[in-house]
Order: structure tokens, then C-alpha cells, then sequence
């Protein structure tokens, strides 16, 4: 049986995508309270990055954040060499968590959805997803673990989300071949899908729109739509050795939404 121990005198280091607003801060809080200190990407808004690392340090835990767009291929190589730079400052090699979160919305019906939409779409959520990991697999330490972040939409079908559902789908079963392939290394991979969560994602959708939020809250089992400290916590959990057996899983997170 391979078992999740952290022999090594290193420290375990996170790496979250888009870990600097929404779900992927909330992972980035959790982890650092579990004890973890991540290096987290972001895309252009570099204040609110660094916002993320001060009050990472506040909390007496270490954070990174290194400017990553996950739909451009052609930056990976780069990005990787600055990981291992960023690992080098916390006194590591190797990265033991990888959270694939960094994404964007997209709400368009199939008819009027752009070739070029649906291009940005494979491009940041699938293409970028796939590419990334594999480039990061030899920083991976085995016996390490992979969350891919989905969403409730592969499960529900709401008009104007195939696109951007359909790229979803696809990291859900990208998800389980890694759990596969990477098995003989001790390393899992899960996907989290989460419901509808207030954030600013889909320009705050949910959270500032009353109509949607209260047809969230009347379709949700629990009365009320997500945020995204339901989703962190999680994401962090399932990185821990506590969940060392669960694998290839997609764990919906969405407070028994259209059950």
C-alpha cells in the first residue's frame, strides 16, 4: 500500500492557480491554517496579489505569487523556471499540492458562441489545464495530489453554459486518467465542482444580482447560494493525508443545488 508520508525535511508547498481572489484565495487562507504556504498565480492584477501574500504573512505563513496566464501555452517553460526560483526562497524542490483553479466564465447560448470564445474557453480551461499539469509533473512530489477545479454545471444543464460546461466536462475526465496514470507514483487526483458562489466570477453574478441569488437560494437544499469559504476549506482538505484514499472522485460542492 502507498501511504501519504512527508518524510523529507522540506516543507509541503501548495501551487494554486488564480489563488489570488474568490475560490482559489479561500484555498490559499486554508491552506496556510492547516500550516501550508503556497505560491499562488494571478493574472494582471498584481495588488490584489499582493494583498493575498500580506495577509498570508500576517498569519505567520509564507506566500508567493507569480503572474501566470494559464490560456497562453507558450508561457509555461517560463513560468516553470520562475517556480522553481519561488521554491528555492521556501527552502524546497518540489511542489507537493497542485490546485488547478485560474479560470474564466462564459455565458452564451450555442448558437451565437463565437469560434473564438470557444477557443479562449479550450485554451484556458482545458488546454491550459492539461499542458500545465503535465509540465509540472516533474515538480510534483510523489505521493503528492492534484485537485482540478470543475463546476455544478457538468451535472446541470443551464442554458447559455455549454461552452464553458462542456470544458468542465472535459477537466472531469482529464481528472481520472491523472488519477490513473499517476497512481504508481502514490500521487491522487480529484476533481471539486463547485455550485453557484457569490464571488466576482461571471463579473459577480450571484452575488450581486438579487434575482439569480434568490433563485440559487430557493433551488439549494441549504437556502442560500455558496461563497466561497464553503469551497477553500475543502480544496484544502482534500490535499491532506486525511483523504489520502480518496481518488479519481468528483466531489460536488454545491449545497445540494437541483438535487
Amino acid at each position: 500500500m502507498t501511504d501519504v508520508v512527508y518524510t523529507t525535511a522540506s516543507p509541503r508547498i501548495a501551487l494554486v492557480t488564480g489563488g489570488s481572489r474568490g475560490l482559489g484565495r479561500s484555498t490559499v487562507f486554508s491552506l496556510a491554517e492547516l500550516g501550508v504556504p503556497s505560491i499562488f498565480t494571478y493574472h494582471t492584477n498584481r495588488a490584489q496579489a499582493d494583498e493575498v501574500v500580506a495577509r498570508l504573512a500576517q498569519r505567520g505563513c509564507r506566500g508567493i505569487a507569480l503572474p501566470l496566464d494559464t490560456g497562453d501555452a507558450s508561457s509555461f517553460d517560463a513560468f516553470v523556471a520562475r517556480l522553481r526560483e519561488a521554491l528555492s526562497e521556501l527552502g524546497a524542490d518540489r511542489i507537493d499540492f497542485l490546485v488547478n483553479n485560474a479560470g474564466t466564465s462564459h455565458h452564451r447560448a450555442i448558437e451565437t458562441t463565437t469560434e473564438a470564445e470557444l477557443d479562449s474557453l479550450y485554451e484556458v480551461h482545458f488546454k491550459g489545464v492539461f499542458l500545465l499539469t503535465a509540465k509540472l509533473l516533474g515538480l510534483l512530489r510523489d505521493g503528492g495530489r492534484i485537485v482540478n477545479v470543475s463546476s455544478g454545471l457538468t451535472r446541470v444543464s443551464v442554458p447559455g453554459s455549454a461552452a464553458y460546461a462542456s470544458m468542465k466536462g472535459a477537466v472531469e475526465v482529464l481528472t481520472r486518467y491523472l488519477a490513473k496514470e499517476l497512481g504508481p507514483r502514490g500521487i491522487a487526483a480529484n476533481t471539486v465542482a463547485p455550485g453557484a458562489i457569490q464571488t466576482d466570477f461571471s463579473g459577480g453574478m450571484v452575488r450581486d444580482n438579487p434575482e439569480v441569488n434568490r433563485f440559487v437560494a430557493a433551488n439549494t437544499a441549504l437556502g442560500r447560494a455558496g461563497v466561497a469559504e464553503d469551497i477553500g476549506p475543502l480544496i484544502a482538505s482534500l490535499l491532506m493525508s486525511s483523504h489520502r484514499w480518496v481518488n479519481g472522485q468528483r466531489i460536488e460542492a454545491s449545497g445540494g443545488m437541483i438535487l
